[in-house]
């Protein structure tokens, strides 16, 4: 088992959700989908969704 990578020996361990929320706010996510309102097959609706999360810390400020 010596030669297993560490991407499989990570799989099968279980994280704490505080501990996944810091490590994304730390290096940042972006999330996007898509929604698409239809009836009878045809697109009425088509909507994008993109969202940043980034921690803010005094030596990143916030762009704005």
């Amino acid at each position: 088992m010596a030669d297993r990578t560490e991407e499989e020996s990570l799989a099968g361990r279980q994280i704490a959700l505080i501990d996944l929320l810091d490590r994304l706010l730390n290096g940042g996510a972006v999330l996007t989908g898509d929604v698409v309102l239809s009836i009878a097959e045809v697109d009425l609706v088509h909507i994008n969704l993109r969202a940043v999360i980034r921690s803010i810390t005094p030596d990143s400020p916030a762009p704005w």
